[in-house]
């Protein structure tokens, strides 16, 4: 009996040797299994688990982890990991956050002998600390850039020889797309706030045009004067007329996957959004233009990404951030980043070449300017933005309309 008890120890510890953790970190994710994110994040999880035994269940919740994943981590569901966007989850999910700054500065398999905070995006890392008083609660992951986008190719028809830096230079880089009989710029309903809070950024500074929201008084001379700029612009034929009935996304996909229009102020995603409608676009970036002495420069961007973080009543915490680190460093960084036109998160992984561009804005960035620079902050802001806005561009406004209208 002693010998078959014995027997079965060794069997019992050689099969526990065998599995080297049996670990379970349950996650949720932002993404659909269908998304090229949750593709690579489906077959992310397979390769963690081979490699360390502790099994990922991924529940592909998509955007409707809005609305069920606080109900869920309220009713104390059995939920490790989870992710969405990174104000998201530091502010509206900040009380559910395990604080994770001792995990930065240990070392990892894929961080090289390296802290792991040594190893990935330190403006982010910046960013969701500040978000949290001071603590890093999440992980960012996936970066975006606010950015013009534009088509290459059309600049090089066009005879335009670099990027414009100033207004002055983004006016003759309309005329010239003009005469190739392309419009220089559109937008669509779910951008024309950002536009407007770009502008109003490079024309008094972010300082003014978040007052500007604050006390919901736009009633300031430089409001008049983006009246007159985009009075302008749609007077010489620089904006595409239907940007004012754009509904996203039409903008991106009727103006700039066509070819019709060459410039969009949107996100690093972009590419990303429409490859199926222009899988051969030539893409290229460029930081929105300085528009006045008052105003703030080309290094002043919005910048983000989505965030992972860990519930503070996990039981896996340990396991849950080996899986971070796996997604945000070295070969999965690098696929998540190939696969869905991304900015990586690591350090050392390489950009997909349609946003080369954006990799020198990014790094020249010396100012994080919030999302839309404010103007979606207040809905009732938002809406009049887009209402007067398109109103201008095809005419019904005048600038000086335009100015009283948004008082």
């Amino acid at each position: 009996m002693k010998k078959m008890l014995s027997l079965l120890f060794i069997a019992a510890f050689f099969i526990s040797c065998g599995n080297k953790s049996s670990s379970k970190v349950v996650y949720w994710s932002m993404w659909n299994e269908a998304e090229p994110q949750g593709q690579v994040i489906a077959r992310a999880a397979d390769a963690f688990t081979k490699q360390t035994g502790i099994e990922i269940e991924v529940n592909f919740n998509g955007r409707d982890i809005r609305k069920t994943l606080q109900p869920a981590l309220d009713a104390g569901e059995a939920i490790d990991l989870f992710d969405e966007d990174i104000e998201r989850v530091a502010v509206t999910w900040g009380n559910y956050l395990l604080p994770l700054d001792s995990y930065l500065e240990k070392t990892y398999s894929t961080t090289g002998g390296s802290a792991y905070k040594d190893c990935i995006n330190s403006m982010l890392l910046e960013v969701v600390r500040e978000l949290s008083g001071g603590t890093v609660k999440n992980i960012p992951y996936q970066p975006s850039t606010f950015v013009t986008l534009y088509n290459k190719d059309l600049f090089e028809k066009a005879g335009v020889a670099s990027v414009p830096t100033n207004w002055n230079e983004m006016l003759d880089v309309c005329a010239k797309l003009k005469a190739i009989g392309v419009y220089g710029i559109t937008v669509d309903d779910a951008y024309m706030a950002a536009l407007f809070g770009y502008c109003m950024d490079r024309l008094v500074g972010i300082d003014a045009t978040l007052d500007m929201v604050e006390n919901n008084d736009f009633s300031g001379a430089h409001v008049l004067e983006f009246g007159r700029i985009w009075e302008d612009m749609a007077k010489k034929g620089y904006i595409i007329p239907k940007a004012a009935s754009n509904i996203f996304p039409a903008g991106q996909i009727e103006d700039i996957a066509s070819g019709k229009a060459a410039m969009y102020l949107n996100g690093t995603w972009l590419p990303n959004e429409i490859k199926g409608n222009a899988p051969n676009m030539n893409w290229g970036q460029f930081a929105w233009p300085a528009m006045s002495e008052n105003g703030d420069g080309i290094s002043y961007n919005n910048f983000g990404a989505q965030s992972f973080a860990i519930n503070k009543n996990s039981k896996h915490a340990d396991e849950a951030f080996q899986f971070i680190v796996f997604m945000t460093t070295g070969e999965w960084d690098e696929a998540l980043a190939t696969e869905s036109l991304g900015i990586p998160m690591g350090n050392d992984s390489a950009w997909p070449h349609q946003l080369q561009d954006a990799k020198a804005i990014v790094a020249s960035t010396t100012y994080r300017l919030p999302w839309a620079v404010g103007m979606e902050n207040n809905p009732d802001i938002n809406a009049k933005i887009k209402q007067n806005f398109s109103k201008l561009i095809v005419g019904d406004f005048t600038a000086e309309q335009f100015a009283a209208a948004m008082k």
